[in-house]
């Protein structure tokens, strides 16, 4: 267990991508965590009990790799990139195969429980796709609106999020079919979706600091409720606030509390059913691109990388790309009544 629980104390993990940091995921079976880059590289490190980490292992794809998801058994570790491929990286043999294909880059990929393990592979070129890894065609294509932006799945749900504020939702007993489709409750860009530990709803951000908590079923509606988030000033209305993207939600593993990480540099825990925020830490000077929690929520792992909030000019020689690791404190994320 890491021995510190304040940013300044945080821990830098060695030999970090070389480029933007687009996604990060810790391993369900082992603190292994996985780093898709802008380098073309996908890497693997392990997090010793101290806090220091190993670099493990690294495989290629051709251009960016824009995502990464493990198996639930934590012996595959899978990855899309630009390169309109989806790679299968086998942890006991060191090999990586590619299991999907697309027409353009494909940007989330994930895994659907079931009776057998699916991939789905969600992409620019306005489809999803769903995969058995061992045979070289999908199972089913399905059409999007729009672009996909994000994903991410719950068995049975999957919630897509597209360009111009779709919002398409599966029940994966019916998967080739929306279960719901609708306007994302916030009014810009859809940034980031995260689906409920208990598969009932998800949290999404947008690029206007701000996040909504939405449940699938109707019937819930009554709790669905949105607020503001990584913003500065804004106090007083001459002081017009600075606004900035929602990169990353992610939720607690044991107590269903969540995070948030965003452009402004700053993460924060929150309580969505007592809706309040329970501890926010200090910025760390550039954006958060990526953010996640490890098997039992003792480790939070933030990437410091540029996450293209002002395009190409933001980009510049100086631009930092670090791994950090933050020892959770309990009492930071256990739910907590409202006062």
């Amino acid at each position: 267990m890491i021995k510190s629980n304040q940013a300044s104390q945080d821990m830098e993990v060695q030999h970090p991508p070389t480029d933007g940091i687009s996604e990060m995921q810790f391993s369900p079976t082992a603190d292994l965590l996985a780093a898709a880059s802008w380098d073309n590289n996908v890497r693997i490190y392990e997090i010793q009990p101290n806090g220091t980490s190993v670099a493990k292992a690294m495989y290629q794809h051709s251009a960016p790799a824009l995502c990464c998801a493990w198996s639930k058994d934590g012996t595959k570790l899978v990855s899309g990139g630009a390169d309109k491929i989806a790679k299968l990286f086998d942890i006991s043999t060191g090999q990586s195969t590619q299991v999907a294909q697309h027409d353009a880059p494909i940007k989330e990929v994930r895994w659907v429980d079931g009776a057998s393990p699916i991939l789905a592979t969600g992409s620019w070129d306005k489809t999803i796709k769903y995969w058995d890894t061992r045979q070289p065609t999908p199972i089913s294509t399905v059409n999007l609106p729009e672009r996909l932006y994000a994903m991410d799945s719950v068995f049975p749900l999957l919630v897509a999020a597209t360009a111009d504020r779709h919002l398409v939702i599966y029940n994966l007993n019916n998967p080739s079919t929306p279960f719901k489709s609708m306007t994302s409750p916030l009014k810009w860009q859809t940034r980031t979706i995260s689906c409920f530990p208990a598969g009932t709803g998800y949290g999404i951000g947008s690029i206007e600091g701000r996040v909504a908590i939405q449940y699938v079923e109707d019937k819930d509606a009554s709790l669905n409720f949105s607020f503001k988030c990584h913003r500065e000033g804004g106090q007083t209305v001459r002081d017009k606030a600075t606004v900035y993207s929602v990169n990353c939600i992610n939720w607690h593993p044991i107590h269903g509390t969540f995070s948030t990480a965003g452009a402004d540099g700053s993460f924060a825990f929150w309580d969505k059913d007592s809706r309040q925020k329970l501890k926010t830490f200090p910025k760390v000077g550039s954006p958060i691109s990526t953010t996640c929690f490890n098997r039992n929520g003792t480790i939070f792992a933030y990437a410091v990388s540029y996450d293209w909030n002002k395009g190409h000019t933001g980009a510049t020689a100086q631009t930092q790309n670090k791994i950090m690791l933050h020892s959770v404190n309990e009492i930071d994320v256990k739910p907590r009544k409202r006062a």
